[in-house]
């Protein structure tokens, strides 16, 4: 049961998108143009997700689909 627990666990996941909108002040994760590149990407996927899941939403509740 603790194995099943470890897996649902989403704090990391949280600490990853919000480590990835802030910028890093104290130096603490390295950085290169590959890691900012890929950190650039994944915010676009992020906010691209975010405005699908309204998208999703508006339809279901307003056009009744």
């Amino acid at each position: 049961m603790s194995k099943i627990k470890d897996y649902l666990k989403v704090a990391p996941a949280l600490n990853y998108f919000l480590r990835v909108f802030k910028k890093d002040k104290d130096g603490k994760f390295p950085t290169s143009t590959n890691l900012k590149l890929m950190h650039g990407i994944n915010r676009i996927s992020i906010v691209m997700f975010g405005i699908c899941i309204l998208v999703l939403i508006y339809r279901y509740f307003i056009r009744g689909y």
